[in-house]
């Protein structure tokens, strides 16, 4: 079997639970450099284990992973609604404010080491109406040049995700260098926090599949992954930011409330209670 750069395959060996996507080989062509096609998860395997996944059983892949993101979504915009009718309803000195007012929600920073996956959030951004500045960098080169990025932008939330995975055969789950990319995640949050060290002036989300949680909450993350040490979906760091910046400022977000919108849930995901960013201002004024 010959197998090519972009070639959705499984793993034999792990009965095909995980689709991957071949991104690149070693240099006997023997071991396939993987990346998930949906969850954030970084493997290789020899390309002797690995079946290519054929279109009908992609197709039925993506409907049940669709329906996953569905939920999310339909989850993720009833809270939302929820928090509209809230502030709408907000009366002060027995008075309503009426609904000629607009909403800035918290802008966001997504630097992303996957480009698909940077694409498939920055469209979740978009239909959640989170502003958001996405860039695609290697999880190597994060650590030296995103704290510059975060001065040019100035986001109120940073995310810093790609892929990961924990190597067994590398360490201990205690020891960071058994992990692909969570010592880069680290050091990026450590350099962006010696200059941001409130976490309610910047919130970061850090991190990606099977990730050391503990360390990236340790270095001033507000969110991060992955505390039982399994695989987050492509989108789950999504869900988990716009949650905040649609929130309201005078607002503090419980970690349950961020966590049961997501597809990967507590097994997955964490962090600490965060405050939100959404300011509401007023009037509109109609130009003619």
């Amino acid at each position: 079997m010959k197998l090519e750069i972009g070639a959705v395959v499984g793993r034999t060996s792990y009965h095909c639970d995980i689709y991957f996507r071949v991104i690149g080989f070693n240099d006997t062509k023997s071991v396939a450099e993987l990346a998930g096609e949906d969850m954030r998860l970084w493997a290789d395997a020899p390309v002797d284990d690995l079946v290519v996944i054929d279109d009908q059983q992609r197709t039925k892949y993506r409907q049940q992973e669709q329906e996953k993101e569905d939920s999310s979504y339909k989850l993720f915009r009833q809270d939302y609604y929820l928090l509209r009718q809230k502030r709408e309803y907000v009366s002060t000195n027995g008075y309503q404010y009426d609904q000629s007012y607009f909403e800035l929600p918290g802008r966001v920073l997504h630097v992303d080491g996957d480009p698909l996956y940077l694409n498939k959030c920055l469209e979740l951004y978009k239909k959640l109406g989170v502003p958001v500045y996405g860039i695609h960098m290697k999880e190597s080169d994060m650590p030296d040049k995103v704290p510059a990025l975060v001065d040019e932008v100035r986001p109120d939330i940073l995310v810093i995700t790609g892929h990961d995975a924990y190597m067994k055969s590398k360490g201990a789950v205690s020891d960071m260098n058994a992990y692909r990319h969570t010592k880069f995640f680290v050091r990026t949050v450590r350099e962006v926090r010696r200059r941001y060290p409130h976490l309610d002036h910047l919130m970061i989300f850090a991190g990606a599949c099977q990730s050391h949680f503990e360390s990236l909450i340790k270095a001033g993350s507000n969110f991060a992954s992955s505390p039982s040490r399994i695989n987050i979906h492509a989108l789950d760091p999504v869900y988990i930011v716009s949650k905040i910046s649609l929130t309201s400022f005078m607002d503090r977000v419980n970690v349950m409330d961020v966590l049961r919108n997501t597809l990967t849930g507590k097994e997955g995901l964490g962090g600490v209670e965060t405050t939100g960013f959404l300011r509401t201002g007023m009037p509109i004024k109609n130009h003619t």
